[in-house]
């Protein structure tokens, strides 16, 4: 079941989440994020507008999803970068194309005209899932970020949700 994140569903995030800060280079966060930063972060998506979605199994969240701001300044504000975090054990079987597809349904219901993904490289599974969904790749930064003890590169995905040339009042 894909849902909107509520209250009892942070310690969960957090512990999917902070596999991926502490044993991947998924994401370039080095140290474990507490419950209290992640209702922070959830709180400001909402306040933007933006989704956060989890899936949840016999009563078990095994991942999510959420839309983020892609940048402060008002001109970017038509646009939002896209994350997606499964529970290590729950990879591989359609969760993560769940979350995606429930994301970007929410996203083309709001005024949103392009969705940016970030994907540290090499990551196979992130790419063919971006790609599933349209995302092509617009970007490519070397050696960005250093995370266990090397150098990273991270390359950017968009997607462009609507094709109209401007906004709707």
């Amino acid at each position: 079941m894909i849902r909107c994140i509520i209250q009892d569903d942070f310690p969960a995030i957090c512990n999917i989440y902070n596999h991926y800060v502490l044993h991947t280079t998924i994401t370039f966060e080095e140290t474990a994020v507490d419950i209290a930063a992640m209702e922070q972060r959830v709180t400001k998506v909402q306040q933007a507008g933006l989704p956060w979605l989890v899936a949840e199994e016999e009563g078990n969240i095994v991942g999510y999803a959420y839309a983020s701001p892609w940048r402060e300044r008002s001109a970017y504000r038509f646009s939002v970068e896209s994350s997606v975090y499964l529970h290590p054990e729950r990879t591989g079987n359609g969760i993560g194309t769940q979350l995606y597809a429930a994301l970007l349904e929410q996203l083309r219901t709001k005024d949103i005209h392009c969705v940016m993904g970030g994907i540290a490289l090499p990551n196979p599974a992130s790419v063919a899932i971006s790609e599933k969904f349209g995302f092509r790749k617009v970007a490519h930064f070397q050696q960005v970020g250093w995370k266990q003890n090397r150098w990273i590169d991270v390359g950017y995905w968009q997607l462009l949700l609507h094709t109209t040339t401007s906004p709707q009042p």
